[in-house]
């Protein structure tokens, strides 16, 4: 795999590996992590997209995997530094390492989140030819809102309670240190920007000046949302309402269950399943063909 650094604002800087495909002409991924995962745990899934005909760019989000600095020594950080500082620089790099092309984003959980929101405020610039570029379509495994009424009811009670616990100590000591939904530490301000989205179900911020919600509503990209049937953080009815947020984008679901032959199908084990999930999702970006 190739290596490239990017830099970022602040002294932040980004390792991105490159699989390059053999055809320079073929559709080129970029792959973003969930919460606390490392770009290496997504190697399985870039190494199946590769094979099927993909050239895969992998990054860790801010302070996760190789990215610089840790957590701990630099100043807290949320959604609009992930959305509208990183990412343009990342996908600048990616799109000078193979010109001319368009990119897609495939993104897990957080990962996807930030995807769409990118993607929306992207192709609202390209209708306004103020965008360089542009994204080609996003992918989102595991992507749902986190908003507590969209999860089953029996279900309200754990998700006000886990996620605003989360939210509150991220607030007081400034990040989350982990555990209870979230493996490992996260910065305090991605954390209350979360909690925030799951107390109102919209998206603002800290410090934006964008209006996400009407970016998401007016996002018209390919989208491929795939959701998984024992996924209890990502589950088909968060998923579901996170897509109903997009009514103008070419939208394909993709709910996986045992049919599929997907033998692992929690939030983060899907990634041990890449000899099936790979194809699926580069024959979408390739030609559009719905996965079953």
């Amino acid at each position: 795999m190739e290596a490239l650094r990017v830099d970022s604002v602040g002294g932040v800087s980004f390792v991105l590996r490159v699989l390059p495909h053999a055809d320079p002409d073929a559709p080129v991924v970029l792959i973003l992590p969930a919460m606390a995962l490392k770009a290496k745990f997504y190697l399985p899934i870039a190494r199946a997209l590769h094979a099927a005909g993909l050239s895969v760019v992998t990054t860790d989000l801010r302070a996760q995997g190789e990215s610089t600095p840790g957590l701990h020594d630099q100043p807290t950080f949320g959604y609009r530094e992930l959305i509208e500082v990183d990412l343009p620089r990342v996908l600048a790099a990616v799109r000078t390492r193979f010109p001319g092309s368009r990119p897609y984003l495939f993104g897990h959980s957080l990962g996807g989140q930030i995807a769409l929101l990118h993607a929306a405020a992207a192709a609202a610039e390209q209708r306004h030819g103020t965008a360089d570029g542009g994204i080609a379509g996003v992918c989102v495994i595991g992507t749902g809102t986190v908003y507590w009424k969209a999860f089953g009811f029996r279900r309200w009670a754990e998700a006000l309670y886990s996620i605003q616990t989360i939210g509150l100590v991220a607030r007081v000591r400034g990040y989350w240190p982990g555990g209870m939904l979230i493996g490992g530490a996260m910065p305090g301000r991605v954390m209350t920007d979360w909690a925030r989205h799951s107390r109102t179900s919209r998206y603002r911020p800290h410090g934006t000046t964008r209006d996400y919600d009407r970016l998401l509503a007016e996002l018209d990209l390919p989208v491929l949302a795939i959701s998984l049937d024992d996924d209890r953080l990502g589950p088909k009815s968060n998923v579901d309402f996170l897509c109903r947020r997009m009514p103008r984008a070419r939208l394909d679901r993709w709910h996986i269950t045992a049919a599929a032959g997907v033998a692992h199908r929690d939030h983060f084990a899907w990634t041990k399943d890449p000899a099936v999930i790979g194809p699926a999702v580069a024959a979408w970006i390739r030609d559009r063909r719905r996965p079953e």
